[in-house]
């Protein structure tokens, strides 16, 4: 196993760890707001700390963006590690059971390793760069499908993005209609494991952050996914605006878009 994998993986199972523990008594987790709709508990703050302890016990040089702390710089700064502790904090707190601890390894610009877990399903998806995806010991795949007709499409509403209601609806409204079903579950970084796994034909979603892609992003590709912006090109970690999904999945769903999109979703 890649020795960034086997520390991503003990960091991402001792977070889980964390979560579960919190998750059997949530009456006693702390919620406080972040901005519009964006709430933090002091579980997705201790599952971090978690995290950045076994990380830095292997890596102490390297720098960790996480979504809580922010940035800690190392003093070497050709790998970046990027840390969601818990998407679907929203889900948690409200006890619906679908949540995910998700770590990507970035070297000079590339993600090399992935790891997304949760902790609830105890399934673990993983990716190495030019190696394959897996959930558990299992191979990943996305679907073979050629046609948006009969697929099941991820989601996600841009609720911290309002200003784009609008537009999203447009797609969704000509989206839904060429598909069999869509679903919107609550954590991006389940939906592109989920892609990945040919659960979901494909996704998209408005407005993410680098933390919720990075994992998944490597996973999807490493199946045989494509994933590109609402553009068709490759800037989703910079826009937050992300589409995924088998190679025709994907450029179907982009011709959607493409025409829909108001100015700063051109991006």
């Amino acid at each position: 196993m890649h020795p960034m994998l086997t520390i991503a993986t003990r960091a991402a199972r001792a977070a889980g760890q964390t979560i579960m523990r919190a998750y059997t008594e949530l009456d006693k987790v702390e919620v406080d707001s972040k901005g519009l709709n964006d709430f933090v508990t002091s579980v997705d703050k201790e599952a971090e700390a978690t995290i950045t302890y076994q990380i830095r016990k292997s890596y102490p040089d390297h720098t960790i963006v996480g979504e809580e702390d922010g940035e800690n710089r190392g003093s070497n700064k050709d790998y970046v590690w990027i840390v969601d502790p818990l998407d679907g904090t929203n889900n948690f707190v409200r006890g619906i059971p679908h949540f995910a601890v998700s770590i990507a390894v970035q070297y000079k610009g590339k993600i090399e390793v992935a790891v997304i877990y949760d902790p609830v399903r105890e399934e673990l998806f993983s990716a190495v760069r030019g190696q394959g995806a897996k959930v558990n010991e299992f191979r990943l795949r996305v679907t073979g499908v050629n046609e948006l007709a009969n697929t099941m499409i991820g989601t996600g509403f841009p609720f911290k993005s309002r200003q784009h209601t609008e537009t999203y609806m447009n797609i969704l409204g000509e989206v839904f209609p060429v598909c069999a079903d869509i679903r919107r579950a609550g954590s991006a970084a389940l939906d592109l494991a989920y892609v990945a796994a040919g659960r979901l034909d494909g996704f998209f979603e408005i407005g993410l952050k680098p933390w919720d892609i990075a994992a998944g992003d490597l996973i999807c590709r490493e199946a045989g996914g494509t994933v590109t912006d609402f553009t068709g090109n490759h800037n989703y970690l910079a826009s937050g605006n992300v589409v995924a999904g088998s190679p025709k999945v994907t450029s179907e769903l982009v011709k959607i878009m493409r025409p829909l999109l108001n100015d700063g979703l051109k991006r």
